[in-house]
This record gives structure tokens, C-alpha cells and sequence, in this order.
């Protein structure tokens, strides 16, 4: 199940590799959405470590849903799962140098602005993640642009030493 209203995108899955790929598309669409494209790198890292690990270590299944928010000034990417197991967060200096696992929430931690576990009793848990937003992509008002054209050179009342000449009063158009 997918859902998208304008500040939250949730998706229901099984973690397996073809949906996680799945994910990964549809978070990094909904970015665009939101004109968070320099955002979509990372997110898109983060949630794929935390799909695998669902995928590797989840039971009794491997169904979880991926909710994603647009938070004020930060995007959260949270995966739930059934599993009320905590993840075990090895140390990155005890890992294997040719090791092929074991580093994903330390690169969720690299690239996030925080990150955390939230348990839900026997229901699971929530591994969670933030990212700044750039400020880009605040909301702005609109800018003005002024072009002159030659036409506008024209009738722009400029004198040589750069200063606008005085006006005159101005002046009723109506006869009377």
C-alpha cells in the first residue's frame, strides 16, 4: 500500500531485494516531489541499509512499512518492522576490512543528520533517520525580476552624472 498526501509518503512492503529496489524508486521520486533533490542520495543510502537489514534479520517476517516526512527543516525516514529485537550497532573499527556486512547503521549514522531505534513493545520496532533540508528548498516568495530591454533604455530618465532629474508635480489630466 502506498500513500502520498503532501508531507508524507508511507509504503507498505515485504523486504526483499526487488521491493527494496522498488523503495529506493519510490522515495527518490517523491524527493523530486518535493524539490529535495540533493537530498536523494542519502536518503535513498539510508533507507536501503535499514530495508536490508529487515530483509537479513527480521522474524518472524520480513513485512514493514517505510514512512517518509518532511518535517519543518528536516526529512525522516523511519522503517517498522515485527521483529521487537533491537539492531546491534557494531563498532566500525572491530569490522573486517573485506567484510561484505556489518556496517550499515554506521553509514546511516555517517550520513544522517541523527538517527535512532524506538521500540513498539512486541508490535517491533522503528529505526529512524533525519536529513537537513536545504535551505533552497524553503519556501520562498517569488523574486521580481526586472529586465530592461532597449525599448525600457529608452525612456529611463537618467542624466550623465547618474542622477534621476526632479519631477515636475504632477498634473490633473481633466480640463477644468
Amino acid at each position: 500500500m502506498i500513500s502520498h498526501p503532501s508531507r508524507h509518503c508511507t509504503v507498505e512492503l515485504q523486504a526483499l531485494p526487488s521491493r527494496i529496489g522498488q523503495v529506493r524508486r519510490i522515495l527518490s521520486a517523491q524527493l523530486r516531489y518535493w524539490h529535495m533533490d540533493p537530498l536523494i542520495d542519502r536518503a535513498v543510502l539510508g533507507v536501503t541499509e535499514l530495508l536490508t537489514n529487515v530483509h537479513r534479520h527480521a522474524q518472524p517476517d520480513k513485512t514493514c512499512t517505510v514512512k517518509i516526512e518532511l518535517l519543518l527543516d528536516r526529512l525522516m525516514v523511519s522503517v517498522h518492522d515485527h521483529d521487537p529485537r533491537l539492531p546491534v550497532v557494531a563498532d566500525i573499527k572491530d569490522t573486517e576490512p573485506l567484510a561484505t556486512c556489518g556496517r550499515g547503521l554506521a553509514m546511516v549514522a555517517a550520513v544522517s543528520e541523527s538517527w535512532g531505534v524506538r521500540p513498539d513493545g512486541e508490535s517491533g520496532k522503528f529505526v529512524w533517520f533525519t536529513l537537513p533540508t536545504p535551505s533552497a528548498a524553503l519556501p520562498q516568495r517569488p523574486q521580481r525580476q526586472t529586465v530592461l530591454d532597449k525599448t525600457a533604455l529608452r525612456f529611463a530618465e537618467v542624466r550623465v552624472d547618474g542622477r534621476r532629474p526632479e519631477h515636475a508635480p504632477a498634473r490633473s489630466a481633466v480640463a477644468g
